[in-house]
């Protein structure tokens, strides 16, 4: 569901800048905050409520489709991307932390050398597809550099952002 509101969130960004709106006016005529709105556009909610969704929907004369669900057969490689970065570690690195530290470019606390293994020991194909994964859901660019930032916050040098290069 998070890659969901992830999408969602960067599809209500979209709808907002298109019309002009700032992110104080479209919360303020959705009635809910702008830290709630920014938090949304940048994928970092992990709960909504409908009413709200469909508040900030209308705003922007959008509306929520309800379609039934397949299987894409698409792996959730931010799922095996965590379990990657903990099979060392006591405890594990969560997918929410690891989603969490992509969109944000900022590492969680007590996971440093999560991220640290993650980027140096992933194989780069999973690497490459954790970004696409994310995002298809963010705006161009954003996961790589927030990986370059994740990547020199934990002290990597600039050769290792394996990921941009694959």
């Amino acid at each position: 569901m998070h890659q969901d509101l992830t999408q969602l969130g960067y599809e209500i960004r979209r709808a907002r800048q298109a019309r002009g709106f700032t992110q104080a006016q479209l919360a303020q005529k959705a009635h809910l905050t702008r830290t709630t709105l920014n938090r949304l556009e940048n994928g970092l909610v992990t709960d909504l409520g409908i009413c709200k969704v469909q508040a900030i929907l209308h705003e922007l004369g959008l509306s929520l489709a309800v379609e039934a669900a397949t299987d894409s057969g698409q792996s959730n490689y931010l799922r095996l991307a965590a379990t990657s970065a903990s099979v060392s570690f006591k405890t594990a690195l969560t997918g929410d932390e690891l989603r969490r530290a992509l969109l944000t470019g900022k590492v969680p606390a007590s996971r440093r050398p999560h991220i640290r293994t993650l980027l140096e020991e992933a194989n780069p194909a999973l690497l490459k597809a954790l970004v696409e994964q994310l995002s298809s859901a963010t705006p161009p660019g954003k996961v790589e550099r927030n990986l370059s930032k994740l990547a020199a916050a934990v002290g990597l040098p600039a050769s290792a952002d394996k990921w941009s290069k694959t």
